[in-house]
């Protein structure tokens, strides 16, 4: 499939890019030679758009892909590439995001990012390492402070956009009562069965581009469920416009205005996942796809302590 084929949104900063993007976390990491064969063969079918990040572990692959891609010939130039990475939560305090930022380049091998996100807005002890920690290593997030930074990345060039991920509408709300530069984008947990009406219509009246994780429900991850991809309304929609699930859930989300950000490391449904673009759902189909069960799939309960900055779940995703 020609890259020209995926269409593009203007964010807020004016920079363009791919409504679709390849996610390059999963767990448990493959080794090096394959994630590089994966990223590759990504570039090669048409994916120009890649969301990584410091906590993922595979920036230095994905650089790595992205050398090769240009070695090959599969690309011309860097610019043809949108990638994504985030600064993860035992950087998100001031001081720290800078640096961050430019230890992610140094392992993508890149001068610059197209977009930099805060991963959570949480703060954990800088020696915690993985998602092993005690509930004390939660600690108090530095919003205004954080952001700060974030601006800087931006005024420096080391990152084209900047803007958030996880933030529900509170959270959203407080960043830019104090922001300088709005967020680009908020990158959230986003699917048929968690359909996150509130938030895109806070944001589309804010200016703010929103992209979607999980996009399949995440099965077979640590977390997630079924619940997309086992939905007989989904199902009953594929049979009739003969597409696939994944097809149908990820067109939804592209009709909502939203990026969704796929994972697949199979060459077959890299190139099913691209399919999205030249066909639409029809007003019935939308219709049903509103009767859909709703359920998050990530509940973030690692983050919520009784000694820590949230004492629930909701205090998180406010």
């Amino acid at each position: 499939m020609k890259p020209d084929i995926v269409p593009e949104v203007v964010l807020n900063s004016g920079h363009k890019m791919p409504m679709l993007g390849f996610g390059t976390g999963t767990v448990p990491l493959p080794p090096p030679h394959e994630l590089i064969n994966a990223f590759t063969e990504a570039i090669q079918v048409g994916y120009r758009h890649f969301d990584t990040a410091a906590y993922y572990g595979s920036e230095e692959t994905l650089g790595k892909a992205i050398a090769l891609a240009l070695e090959q010939g599969l690309i011309q130039s860097r610019s043809e590439i949108f990638v994504t990475t985030k600064l993860w939560c035992i950087d998100a305090h001031p001081g720290l995001v800078v640096p961050a930022l430019k230890s992610s380049l140094e392992r993508l091998g890149l001068e610059y990012v197209d977009l930099y996100l805060i991963h959570f807005p949480v703060r954990l002890r800088q020696e915690v390492k993985g998602t092993i920690y005690n509930k004390d290593d939660i600690l108090p997030f530095d919003m205004k402070g954080t952001w700060e930074d974030m601006e800087q990345c931006f005024k420096l060039g080391l990152a084209k956009s900047i803007g958030v991920s996880n933030f529900g509408v509170k959270k959203l709300s407080e960043l830019l009562q104090n922001a300088i530069i709005p967020p680009a984008l908020v990158q959230v947990e986003m699917n048929a069965a968690w359909q996150q009406e509130n938030l895109r219509g806070f944001c589309k009246e804010k200016g703010i581009h929103v992209s979607a994780w999980g996009p399949l429900g995440a099965n077979g991850a640590v977390w997630g469920s079924l619940a997309v991809m086992s939905s007989p309304i989904l199902k009953d929609i594929a049979f009739t416009v003969d597409k696939t699930v994944a097809q149908v859930a990820l067109r939804w989300i592209v009709e909502q205005g939203a990026t969704p950000i796929v994972k697949s490391f199979n060459p077959k449904r890299m190139r099913e996942n691209l399919n999205i673009f030249d066909w639409e759902l029809s007003e019935d189909d939308l219709e049903k796809t509103k009767q859909i069960p709703q359920h998050r799939g990530f509940n973030g309960e690692r983050f919520v302590s009784e000694i820590g900055p949230y004492k629930t779940v909701e205090d998180l995703w406010g």
